[in-house]
């Protein structure tokens, strides 16, 4: 009989060849991300971000308001998309033509912008639907994204784009992240089918990652870097009413 330790083994093994999966192969697409989020916070913009499915919603969460991150990151936090307001209706909207330009009007995204985009599936409509809008707009896509995914997703599932497109082959660039088909990984014996979902924290692992690139880069062209201090930690409250100072009227969130 599995233990639980070796439950809890088997997803920690896996995730840990996943994640140093993305560290081989995904450095130079992150070191290109780096460049061009360093390039926009070093000219004063906003680097928008959007998780476009409930739990990408969360991954993308973690860029807002975080110790250690960055101020210059303007999240964007759909209701519609909020797992707390009703799961089951995130999963129609993310399947709704034409939401995307709603969303994308109210947050102001507009010409020479940067979206960075996180989909851990890549097909659904609300998906793509962003990346055809911010093209239309003049805006760029850095997609966080399972390249895999989308390949175990048939042509007629409902949750795809009409255009068939998946996301990591339409953005202006695109990391992989490495997520399975059908997102769990460990196998329970005498269960048909996996269980423990694995997206969130590989996801959440390629953004810290730029975070990091996007900090160096700055720091290495002479620019302060805009980097939240714990509110918790000593000297975090004064630190912080600086940046708030410069990213509190235009951050939706803050």
């Amino acid at each position: 009989m599995e233990t639980m330790r070796g439950l809890a083994g088997q997803y920690l093994q896996t995730l840990s060849t996943l994640l140093t999966q993305i560290a081989e192969t995904q450095a130079e697409r992150m070191d290109a991300a780096c460049t061009i989020l360093a390039e926009e916070i070093g000219r004063g913009k906003l680097v928008y971000a959007w998780g476009t499915g409930g739990h990408d919603n969360r991954s993308a969460e973690e860029l807002l308001w975080r110790a250690g991150g960055l101020a210059a990151f303007a999240v964007i936090l759909d209701p519609g998309l909020s797992l707390m307001h009703g799961a089951t209706k995130a999963t129609k909207i993310e399947r709704m033509p034409g939401y995307a330009k709603s969303v994308l009007d109210y947050y102001r995204v507009g010409k020479d912008d940067v979206l960075l985009l996180v989909n851990s599936y890549g097909v659904n409509v609300l998906t793509i639907d962003a990346v055809h809008d911010c093209r239309a707009r003049g805006a760029r896509v850095i997609a966080v994204t399972s390249f895999e995914f989308p390949e175990s997703v048939a042509p007629d599932h409902p949750a795809r784009h009409p255009s068939k497109e998946n996301l990591h082959e339409i953005a202006d660039l695109a990391i992989d992240s490495f997520v399975p088909a059908g997102d769990a990984v460990v196998d329970v014996p005498g269960f048909p089918y996996k269980v423990a979902g694995i997206s969130t924290l590989l996801n959440v692992y390629i953004l810290n990652a730029l975070v990091c690139g996007t900090v160096q880069k700055l720091a290495q062209a002479g620019i302060d870097p805009p980097v939240w201090v714990s509110a918790n930690a000593p000297g975090g409250d004064a630190w912080n009413k600086r940046l708030l100072e410069q990213y509190l009227p235009r951050v939706r969130h803050l």
